[in-house]
């Protein structure tokens, strides 16, 4: 099997914003994995940044850097898209937009407008903003990989999640228009919607609504699952990175505006 078979991406650049845990972690090994040089953001020790990075450096034999650039700041987005273009010896071809916030459970009336503008800044102005800065260079080299992830909760409601139900509709509703704006060439824009995924992030949200109710963890969990996510169990990173893996890859050219579930069902109700 050649090279460019195994390892598809090889001298490719990809940037995932908001991957050092989680989903985005995940989905950084895995296109280092396919052979892509890596650029990780977010925030963390220095220590673990560095041992996230020797890491993926030493499995897969790519070049990895890390940005602490805020993607809710879009100076702070224009500077990361360049660090990433300097990484990639002059090219970015592949962008991940993975950084969210998403806890904030309040009804409308009572919803804190400073969280509002975090989660518009974070979740819609972020990918918003990478993609315009991204895009002229794609253009450019004549290819080029966007995925947007949003969240089950970009295609359904639910009550008391103002801030995240609507920045996540309006992420699906940027990823359609951006893949119709590349129709025709070889860049493609496609969103994700995970459900209940098994990270830190959720399980934290399960932890504080269970102490604010006073139920126990596992009856949150439960009902969370009974109510939501009909497969009853947690989806793992791994499974999400590996639909990102593929919408980067080669068999992936014609799959454009794509909107993938993998939320155990729950917007099949």
């Amino acid at each position: 099997m050649t090279a460019e078979v195994s390892r598809p991406l090889i001298g490719r650049c990809a940037l995932i914003t908001g991957s050092t845990a989680g989903i985005g972690l995940k989905t950084a090994e895995a296109l280092a994995e396919m052979g892509a040089d890596i650029v990780l953001n977010g925030f963390g020790e220095p220590e673990v940044i560095a041992t996230l990075r020797s890491h993926l450096s030493e499995r897969f034999a790519v070049r990895v850097v890390h940005s602490d650039a805020d993607v809710s700041r879009p100076h702070d987005v224009s500077e990361l898209v360049g660090v990433a273009r300097e990484h990639g010896r002059g090219r970015l071809d592949i962008l991940i937009n993975n950084a969210g916030y998403a806890f904030a459970d309040s009804g409308i009336e009572s919803f804190d407008p400073k969280i509002w503008d975090k989660q518009l800044a974070l979740n819609l102005s972020g990918p918003f903003h990478a993609i315009r800065c991204a895009l002229p260079g794609m253009r450019a080299h004549g290819w080029g990989r966007i995925v947007n992830v949003a969240s089950v909760l970009g295609l359904v409601a639910v009550p008391n999640r103002v801030g995240y139900v609507a920045t996540k509709h309006a992420l699906v509703g940027l990823t359609k228009t951006v893949a119709l704006e590349t129709a025709g060439t070889s860049i493609t824009c496609n969103a994700i919607c995970p459900g209940l995924v098994n990270t830190e992030r959720v399980l934290d949200g399960h932890r504080l609504q269970a102490s604010e109710s006073g139920a126990s963890i596992d009856t949150v969990q439960a009902r969370a699952m009974a109510t939501r996510q009909p497969s009853g169990s947690y989806i793992e990173s791994a499974d999400v990175a590996s639909v990102i893996a593929f919408l980067c890859g080669p068999h992936a050219q014609e799959v454009r505006g794509a909107i993938w579930t993998i939320d155990g069902g729950w917007s099949a109700r």
